[in-house]
């Protein structure tokens, strides 16, 4: 972009040239937004202008702030499915569970069969694990696995 904003209230500038993109397309739904740094680069404005400017689209469900990854484009609508790949790991396992087609008492499939199955690292699959354990779906045995509550 060629011509820095500038002016009072410039983070409302920022604020209505995100929002056209996104409504434009040229952010898609589902894409993560360009870093704090490539938009602060981009409209020559200080980190603090960038942010109030996302926190504004974030009010207004546009985008959603991920921690770690970055910001989401929602475009008004909530994302089509988990952030992170143990969300998805755990509610695949909660939902055979709730169906029975993992009965109380069952073993729960092991760490490196999950992560075979779905592509992850072994801590991916943990997390998945332990949200599961909080929830109080499964227990760990030590030296056996893990299985279904009865």
């Amino acid at each position: 972009m060629s011509e820095w904003l500038t002016g009072w209230r410039v983070f409302t500038q920022v604020v209505d040239r995100l929002r056209e993109r996104i409504e434009m397309g040229v952010y898609p739904v589902g894409t993560m937004m360009p870093s704090e740094a490539e938009l602060c680069a981009e409209f020559g404005v200080a980190r603090n202008t960038v942010r109030r400017a996302l926190a504004v689209l974030e009010a207004e469900g546009l985008i959603r702030t991920i921690p770690s990854k970055g910001r989401l484009v929602l475009g008004g609508e909530p994302p089509a499915g988990e952030p992170y790949l143990y969300m998805r790991i755990a509610r695949e396992l909660r939902e055979q569970i709730e169906r029975g087609e993992l009965e109380p008492g069952a073993a729960v499939p092991s760490e490196s069969e999950l992560r075979r199955q779905h592509g992850v690292s072994r801590s991916t699959v943990r997390q998945a694990l332990d949200v599961l354990e909080r929830e109080g779906l499964i227990v760990s045995e030590h030296g056996r696995g893990r299985f279904v509550r009865r």
